[in-house]
C-alpha cells in the first residue's frame, strides 16, 4: 500500500461528492498554468499527475492537445472519467496509479498542480513529474508556499490533524461549512476595499482578493480540501530552487513565481540529452 493511500482516499471523498464538471473556471486554470498557455499544449501529449476528478484536465483537453492522460491514486478516477466523457473529450486516458511510481514513455508536457505538497515525500513526486517528460519537453507545478501562509500553518493546520480523522461528511458539513464563513466575509471585504492602501498588509491579502471572485461554495470546497487531508507540507523557496537544480532539468530554462502571496508556480524544460531516469 502506498504511503499516500490515506490522502488519496480522503481527497476522493471530496471529489466524488461534488456536482459534475470542473470546480475551476477557465480563468483560474489559465492563471495556474501561466506562464504556459494553451499554445504550449496544442498538439502536444500532456500528462497530469494527481488529476482528482479532472477539474483541470477538462480545461486542458479543450486546448487541442494530441492526447492527455490523468493519473490519480484515489477512487476520484471514477468522477474524472465521467467528467471527461460529459465534457465531450475522447482522446484521453484516466489511470488509477501512484503518481510517485508512475512510469510512461514520456510526454511533451507533464504537470502537477496542488498535489505535491500533499505527498509523504514531495520531492519524489516532483522527480516523477520530470521523469515522465520526454527529453526537450516541459514540466509545470504548483505547491503551497511556507512564505505567506503563517495564518494557515498556525491556525488551520493543527485543526486539520483532527478533522482529517473524522468522517468526511462531518468535516465538510459540520466543520468546514461554518468555519469558512468568517473568512468568506473577510475576503469579500478586502476585495471591496482593495483601493485602501493600508489594508494591503492584511493576512492573506493577495490570496483573499483572488478567491473573493468566487462564491461561498468554492470557499467551502477549498476549506474542506484543507481539512480532509492527512498530509500537507508548506514548501519554501530554497526547497523549490533545490528541486530545479535536478540534473534532468535544462539549466537556464526554469522559472519560479510567487503566486497570490502564498504559493509557488515553477517549471522548466527537461534536458534534450536526458536519458530515462528509471
Amino acid at each position: 500500500m502506498s504511503g499516500d493511500t490515506k490522502t488519496a482516499e480522503a481527497f476522493a471523498t471530496s471529489w466524488n461528492n461534488l456536482p459534475g464538471g470542473s470546480v475551476y473556471t477557465r480563468a483560474q486554470v489559465e492563471d495556474w498554468f501561466a506562464p504556459l498557455t494553451k499554445n504550449d499544449v496544442r498538439g502536444k501529449t500532456v500528462l497530469e499527475l494527481g488529476c482528482g476528478n479532472a477539474s483541470l484536465l477538462v480545461h486542458v483537453a479543450a486546448w487541442d492537445p494530441a492526447r492527455v492522460e490523468g493519473v490519480d491514486l484515489g477512487a476520484s478516477v471514477v468522477a474524472a472519467e465521467k467528467n471527461m466523457q460529459d465534457a465531450g473529450h475522447r482522446n484521453y486516458t484516466i489511470t488509477q496509479a501512484d503518481l510517485t511510481t508512475f512510469v510512461s514513455d514520456g510526454f511533451d508536457l507533464a504537470y502537477s498542480i496542488g498535489v505535491l505538497h500533499h505527498l509523504k515525500n514531495p520531492v519524489r513526486g516532483f522527480e516523477s513529474v520530470i521523469a515522465n517528460v520526454k527529453p526537450g519537453g516541459r514540466f509545470h507545478c504548483w505547491v503551497y508556499a511556507r512564505e505567506g501562509n503563517g495564518v494557515v500553518i498556525w491556525l488551520v493546520d493543527p485543526l486539520r490533524k483532527i478533522t482529517s480523522r473524522l468522517p468526511w461528511w462531518v468535516t465538510k458539513y459540520l466543520v468546514a461549512t461554518p468555519l469558512v464563513l468568517p473568512y468568506y466575509f473577510y475576503a469579500k471585504a478586502l476585495r471591496a476595499l482593495r483601493n485602501v492602501a493600508w489594508l494591503r498588509k492584511a493576512p492573506l491579502y493577495d490570496y483573499s482578493l483572488w478567491i473573493a471572485q468566487r462564491d461561498y461554495a468554492f470557499f467551502r470546497h477549498v476549506a474542506f480540501d484543507q481539512l480532509v487531508t492527512p498530509q500537507t507540507a508548506y514548501l519554501d523557496k530554497a526547497t523549490i530552487e533545490s528541486w530545479l537544480n535536478h540534473p534532468r532539468v535544462e539549466p537556464g530554462s526554469t522559472y519560479l513565481i510567487f503566486r497570490n502571496g502564498n504559493s509557488w508556480k515553477f517549471g522548466g524544460t527537461v534536458r534534450a540529452d536526458a536519458i530515462a531516469s528509471r
